[in-house]
């Protein structure tokens, strides 16, 4: 879970597991897997940065760098 927070700055709690894509638009526009789209203040590299950390902190594996995929991804 990360917290982000709407244009308006309302703050709330994303599920990471759900994004799809992130997009810049010039907004930051979350589309998550159920195709509901999310507007942040949060830029796409930050957001990119809190889920990296959150799944660290959770200790899922394979996530060593934002944008790279484990070895066994590519195979």
């Amino acid at each position: 879970m990360i917290r982000l927070s709407r244009l308006d700055g309302q703050e709330f709690i994303l599920n990471a597991d759900l994004i799809e894509t992130i997009e810049t638009t010039p907004d930051t526009v979350i589309v998550l897997v159920t195709h509901r789209k999310l507007v942040v203040r949060e830029s796409a590299d930050e957001v990119v940065n809190r889920v990296v950390a959150y799944r660290r902190a959770v200790g899922c594996r394979g996530v060593a760098h934002a944008g790279t995929l484990p070895p066994e991804a590519g195979a």
